[in-house]
């Protein structure tokens, strides 16, 4: 359960805002870059890579441990997320797929660990680069496996279709691909997490101002409630920051996949 101190002075509740959530300090004093965000983003990326040292550095033949754990993630990566997607060439996207997955999802449970309480998908800047990262290396295999001319054909143009209708579908494929898409990829992961921390961050701040900051009789019932609230939603944004994580890798994927073979 997240505990906030509460910023409104005297007697009247003061809801969390996004200035107060999401505008944080510099943890050394004068390096402007270095704050909470970045310091979980940093954490987050060791975690993985220790994570994935520890399971595979030296594998057993019968999994115990962490790799037992580590190697759920993988067949799950694997059977949900890479081969619908990819079929055979799976393999070849695996240690990306798997280093995505498991990358957004520690960065979402950031926000509901004690201490850390901050989802680092939450600030733009991280997700945009990945989506940034997945784009580039998607127009990157598209021209290399179709050729420049081909890739933006089989994007714009897909064969059988009557060729007045290209003058209204050519623009909007070309959009969709190549702007709507690394657009969408980003802020669908920003947008859930910053909604669910804002949301967890109300009702934990509602519980502690009117159990804790300023206990009354008739305050009590409404401390409760938030306190309650604060234990689903938890719950409940565990599961969207799965989910996320899944939804993310599983785009990174289509988009790999749409770019090694053309959609016909």
């Amino acid at each position: 359960m997240i505990t906030l101190t509460a910023p409104a002075p005297g007697d009247q509740f003061g809801a969390p805002t996004p200035d107060s959530l999401f505008q944080l300090p510099p943890i050394i004093p004068g390096v402007e870059w270095f704050t909470k965000p970045v310091l979980l983003a940093v954490i987050s990326a060791l975690l993985v890579i220790g994570l994935c040292w520890a399971a595979f550095s030296s594998p057993k033949l019968v999994p115990r441990g962490v790799q037992n754990m580590v190697e759920y993630g993988y067949m799950f990566v694997r059977d949900q997320v890479a081969r619908p997607f990819l079929g055979k060439d799976a393999d070849r996207f695996m240690g990306l797929l798997v280093t995505i997955f498991f990358l957004v999802f520690i960065w979402n449970i950031m926000g509901v660990i004690p201490i850390a309480q901050f989802p680092v998908a939450a600030h733009i800047a991280f997700p945009a680069v990945l989506a940034i990262s997945i784009y580039v290396l998607k127009i990157y295999l598209g021209v290399k496996h179709q050729g420049g001319w081909g890739y933006f054909r089989n994007m714009m143009f897909p064969p059988g279709l009557p060729k007045p209708i290209y003058l209204l579908l050519s623009p909007i494929e070309f959009l969709s691909n190549l702007v709507i898409a690394p657009f969408t990829h980003a802020v669908r992961l920003f947008a859930n997490m910053f909604a669910g921390h804002m949301l967890l961050a109300f009702f934990s701040m509602v519980g502690f101002w009117f159990l804790f900051e300023k206990l009354t009789p008739l305050g009590v019932g409404v401390g409760v409630i938030g306190v309650v609230m604060t234990i689903i939603f938890t719950a409940f944004e565990i599961f969207i920051q799965f989910l996320q994580a899944f939804l993310f890798a599983m785009l990174a994927s289509m988009y790999i996949g749409g770019s090694l073979h053309a959609d016909h």
